[in-house]
Parts: structure tokens; C-alpha cells; sequence
């Protein structure tokens, strides 16, 4: 459950961390940002570590610590922007000294400060902290031995673990300083299975803003394992995918990522303040159809995409994109929303201190509609059910997308047939969105694996979706 954030533990900030004090960097920043629009010092410390059992072996152990600030100040539509790993008074004024210049183009109107929460979405826990190495590797050889045991077919077996722990704080002038710890772990287990002269892998991860614990339960990746050992042998029976424009069914939850980035990228605030997307000009408009809710809720507790605050200091929020098909609402980061005339919506989030903040997703995804997911199945004649994707390439401007399915299968007669290879979905995002036929009771969300990119930053997101149809969708596909 969401617990305040005075009942957390005392934990020192990334400045005491420094050995500096409030006082001592507010002056430099009260004169950085003396006449800017906005702006702010974000500090942050990072704990990562990363394990890979991969043939038998450990092929490699990474840990790593980072640290450093990014100072921000916002001018109109310029941004200056000086970052360090070194935190110091002297640091600082260098970063001053860099940015201030900025306020050339002061406007006069300064942005409001954010307001406060007192909600924590995850605790503090250190996933480094525990269990401990030796308990890590001798879980990983469990594995693998696990899953070559269960099926003599097995030929590779690849498990990764990793985690993060990260604190921020964000500093502006006259107002409380923002503070987050922000635990984060992912853990995947990949199979390749031969028969005769045929390879094919399966895939199973899982993740979240918590611990080890939850994830790495015998039961659960026992689970894992087996549905990882299970897709790769479905896929030895696999037939070439047919081509041509076909009804495609969706299956629930990490289908939502063609959902992400075909349509999500396209709803974030600064590529329509630029009038850069294929949703550019169409607020209020139809732009889905009926029964299509689309929404970006960077507030549920544990989840991959989840934040107690942006990395604006901004909470975050349910925000809905999409209403009954209508289109209703941007992501917004603070530049963006207040050069719109619109409010923060807390979707301001940069890879490190390293990188300035942008508009991004957390957990975006489709509400639940009124089908029973096997009538969706059984209402189609002839297409494709597809369960998983891997790799995407989306226009934003465009909207036009081309995936590849990881897992999918023949639907025949209103029943689902043999899986296939090859297949890759192609088309428009907007468009696709107005070809939804119908749209299941069974919404899920991704087990939180999802990393998204944009302008050369990752961060963790959440993506999900119910059971869907879509009409007159093209499949490229392999069959000759």
C-alpha cells in the first residue's frame, strides 16, 4: 500500500550525501534562475547492478555508482542546461556561470511551483542490499539447471538479473526541496530449444519498483521458466506467416507496446506544441473508435513506469489521452505545458542528471471494453492472433509502424490455429486506432519489462492493454 512520506525512514538527500547543506547552493541557484521562466537543480545518486548466466556460465557481473546534478534554467523555449558528476560549490558556479545567459529571453511569467504529495508508490528498499552475491549466482545455476532438465530440447539458457536504486532531490529557490528513492529490478530468463536442424527461443521477464523478493520466489520463476520453455517449443511447429491485409486480434497486455509507441509517442506534449505529430491540431476530435479509453497513470504502486514524482518534482497523475475515441489530453512536462497554456500533467522524466527532462510516458495503456476475449477469437473468419512483440520502428510524425511478432498464430474458422513465423504488423497508428472492431473485458499490464527510448534517453515505462481487434490491418509476412 501507498504509505506517506513522513513515515518513511530518515534517509540522507543526494546533497548530504555531498556534505553541502540547502543553504549552501540555493543562492547560486536563487541566481540562476533570478529571470527565468523555470528551471531547477536536480541531484541524483545511483547503485545499478547487473548479473548474466548465459551457457552454463556467468558470462558477466557489473556494479556501478553514479553521481552527479544537472542545472536547469528556462527561458520562452530555450533551455540552458550544465551537468557534473562532481557535486561542489565550485561545480555549481561553473554550471551557473554556463546557463544564466538564458535569460535573455525571459518572458516574465515564471512557472508555479509544483505542488506537493505525500504518497509513496514503492518503498526504499535497496535491491542491492540483499539477497546477497553467492545467493544470486546460486539461484541463477538453479535455473539453468531447472530449465534443461525439463525438456531434453533445451540448448541454451540465458537468466539476467538486474537492479537499481536511485535517489534524487530537486532544489528551486523558496520552496521545499523534492525527494524520491526509486528501487527498480528486472529479471528475464531466455531458452533456445533445437529439434533436428531448427532453433527457436522463448522469452519470459518480469520486473517492478520493489525488491528482489517478489520476483525471484521458486514458484515464480518456475513459472518463468516454463513459459519460456513452452514458446520456444510452440515456435519449433511454427508455419510461415501468410502476408496481406488481414483481421488482427491483440492479445492483452504486452501487445500494449505497439499501443506505446504508435500512438503514445505521438500524444506526448512537445512533439504537438511543435506540430510535429499525427495527433497535432486534433484535440477534441475523433481519433479513435467508440469504446477506445487510452490512458497514461504514472501512479500505480510498484510498477516499472511508476513515479512518486517526475523528475521535475511534479506528481504524477492518471492522465486520460484518449476518451471513448476522442482525443482529450497531452503528457506534459512543465516547459511544454506552460508554453501550451496547459497544466504539468508529471510526465517530466530524463534518463540521469546527465540529460535534460522531456514529456515521456509511465504506464500507458487501453481500458477494458465489454467483449469476452474468446468471442473477439471466435468472430474472426480468417487472421492473426498475436501474443508478443519484439522490436518496432515508429514515424511520429507519420504515425506509420512496422513490428515484429515474437508469438502469434493462425486464427481459422474462429479458432486459433497453428503459430507462425515471421510475421511483422504494418500500418498507422491513428489510423489503426479507428479500425478497433471490438475490445475485450480482460485489460492487463506488461509484467514490467519495458525500457523506452527517445532522443538518445531510456527510461523504465509500463504498457498494457485488453484483448482487441483490429480490421484491415497489413501483415507482412513469409510465406511464399
Amino acid at each position: 500500500m501507498s504509505e506517506a512520506l513522513e513515515n518513511l525512514p530518515s534517509l540522507a538527500t543526494p546533497l548530504q550525501k555531498a556534505g553541502l547543506t540547502r543553504e549552501d547552493v540555493e543562492t547560486i541557484v536563487a541566481g540562476t534562475l533570478e529571470e527565468c521562466d523555470d528551471g531547477e537543480l536536480f541531484i541524483e545518486n545511483r547503485q545499478s547492478e547487473s548479473m548474466v548466466f548465459d551457457d552454463g556460465k556467468l558470462k558477466s557481473a557489473a556494479t556501478d555508482y553514479a553521481q552527479g546534478f544537472g542545472l536547469r534554467a528556462v527561458a520562452g523555449e530555450s533551455v540552458g542546461y550544465a551537468h557534473s558528476s562532481e557535486i561542489s560549490i565550485p561545480a555549481l558556479q561553473r554550471a551557473n556561470d554556463a546557463v544564466k545567459s538564458v535569460a535573455l529571453g525571459y518572458t516574465g511569467i515564471r512557472a508555479e511551483t509544483p505542488s506537493g504529495t505525500n504518497l509513496q508508490l514503492y518503498g526504499n528498499e535497496n535491491p542491492l542490499d540483499k539477497p546477497d552475491f553467492s545467493t544470486k549466482l546460486q539461484l541463477l545455476q538453479e535455473i539453468d539447471a531447472y530449465a534443461r532438465d525439463r525438456d531434453v530440447r533445451v540448448r541454451q539458457v540465458t537468466v539476467s538479473l538486474s537492479g537499481n536504486w536511485q535517489s534524487i532531490e530537486l532544489i528551486r529557490p523558496s520552496m521545499p526541496s523534492a525527494f524520491d528513492i526509486r528501487p527498480l529490478v528486472r529479471f528475464s530468463i531466455s531458452v533456445v530449444v533445437e529439434e533436428g536442424n531448427r532453433r527457436e527461443q522463448g522469452m519470459r521477464g518480469c520486473g517492478g519498483r520493489e525488491g528482489y523478493h517478489a520476483f525471484i520466489a521458486p514458484q515464480n520463476w518456475r513459472e518463468m521458466a516454463d513459459g519460456a520453455i513452452n514458446m520456444a517449443l510452440i515456435n519449433l511447429k511454427s508455419v510461415d506467416a501468410p502476408a496481406g491485409e488481414q483481421t488482427v486480434v491483440l492479445g492483452p497486455g504486452w501487445p500494449g507496446i505497439l499501443l506505446h509507441e504508435a500512438v503514445g509517442h505521438g500524444l506526448e506534449g512537445d512533439y504537438n506544441r511543435k506540430d510535429a505529430s499525427a495527433f497535432s491540431g486534433l484535440m477534441g476530435k475523433r481519433v479513435a473508435s467508440p469504446g477506445v479509453t487510452v490512458v497514461d497513470n504514472g501512479t500505480i504502486e510498484a510498477r516499472r513506469g511508476s513515479l512518486t514524482i517526475d523528475d521535475e518534482g511534479t506528481p504524477t497523475s492518471s492522465t486520460t489521452l484518449i476518451e471513448d475515441g476522442i482525443l482529450v489530453g497531452y503528457m506534459q512536462d512543465r516547459q511544454n505545458a506552460r508554453l501550451m497554456g496547459q497544466l504539468p500533467t508529471g510526465n517530466g522524466r530524463r534518463e540521469s542528471y546527465a540529460h535534460l527532462p522531456m514529456p515521456r510516458m509511465t504506464n500507458t495503456y487501453m481500458l477494458s471494453g465489454e467483449h469476452i476475449p474468446e468471442d473477439i477469437i471466435k468472430s474472426v473468419d480468417k487472421g492473426l492472433y498475436a501474443v508478443s512483440f519484439g522490436g518496432g520502428q515508429v514515424d511520429i510524425t507519420s504515425g506509420k509502424f512496422v513490428f515484429s511478432c515474437t508469438e502469434a498464430y493462425q486464427i481459422e474458422n474462429g479458432q486459433i490455429g497453428l503459430p507462425v513465423k515471421g510475421a511483422t504488423l504494418i500500418g498507422n497508428g491513428p489510423e489503426a486506432l479507428t479500425r478497433v472492431a471490438m475490445i475485450g473485458n480482460d485489460m492487463e499490464l506488461d509484467p514490467g519489462i519495458g525500457t523506452c527510448g527517445k532522443n538518445g534517453q531510456g527510461v523504465p515505462v509500463g504498457v498494457g492493454q485488453p484483448t482487441i481487434r483490429i480490421d484491415q490491418l497489413t501483415v507482412g509476412g513469409t510465406a511464399s
